[in-house]
């Protein structure tokens, strides 16, 4: 569930995302912090990977558009809902491309092969996480902190209990053998009777928040803000 997210199908798949998150990754640092960024970023996959063990437990699945799309909903929710000091036009006009951006790419989505679910699960993960993050936004960094660690502690405690019910479900079920067969590839494929089908979460078109990148280096309000007002 957790390493899912970091292996891709294909070069092209892997090409797309990391493209995507080229250009949400340095909105995200701004408006948050290198660390927020990284931990949103790795409860929105694995809550992306549970929506899609949720929906077909039997499809293996690979990439990291869900935690982009997790990304993109925390972005949302935070520049919509937080007090953030950036010029209302630049905050706008942001939204308005990861909203386009969430849009296409789940309507793509819809396409065979591509793990629409996945998609969902790591979105909403992201909202989740940015509605809670924005009340304490902006505020100093002690506080900000604090209020973090708890609001992600909190989401991660849930997407644990998911991911114990799902195992717990699938323990009711009837057991099926289960077995290993690396491909001529070096990838690898679990099989059941027949192969099955992989899919892939796919990211195409990613938002350009660069004018809002360039608006403040620093969203919260937090040491560095302190620090020019001592001077």
């Amino acid at each position: 569930m957790l390493t899912s997210n970091y292996l891709h199908i294909g070069i092209i798949h892997l090409f797309f995302n990391m493209w995507c998150l080229w250009n949400l990754g340095a909105l995200a640092e701004r408006v948050f912090d290198g660390w927020t960024y990284f931990l949103v970023y790795t409860l929105s996959g694995f809550g992306g990977s549970l929506a899609s063990l949720w929906w077909h437990p039997m499809v293996i699945g690979a990439g990291a558009s869900g935690a982009i799309f997790g990304l993109a909903g925390a972005l949302i929710a935070a520049l919509y809902l937080g007090k953030l000091p950036i010029p209302k036009e630049a905050i706008q006009k942001t939204l308005k491309s990861l909203l386009l951006f969430a849009g296409y790419n789940l309507f793509f989505g819809l396409s065979a092969g591509i793990d629409n679910s996945a998609h969902l699960g790591g979105l909403l993960t992201g909202l989740a996480a940015g509605a809670l993050l924005a009340r304490f936004m902006p505020s100093p960094e002690e506080v900000w902190k604090s209020w973090r660690n708890k609001v992600l502690i909190a989401i991660a405690l849930v997407l644990l209990a998911g991911a114990v019910y799902l195992r717990s479900e699938a323990r009711k079920k009837s057991p099926s053998t289960l077995y290993f067969e690396p491909s001529s590839l070096s990838s690898a494929s679990f099989m059941r009777s027949t192969t099955c089908p992989r899919i892939a979460n796919v990211c195409f078109t990613p938002p350009t928040p660069s004018r809002l990148t360039r608006a403040l280096p620093n969203c919260r309000g937090g040491r560095r803000s302190r620090e020019r007002h001592r001077r």
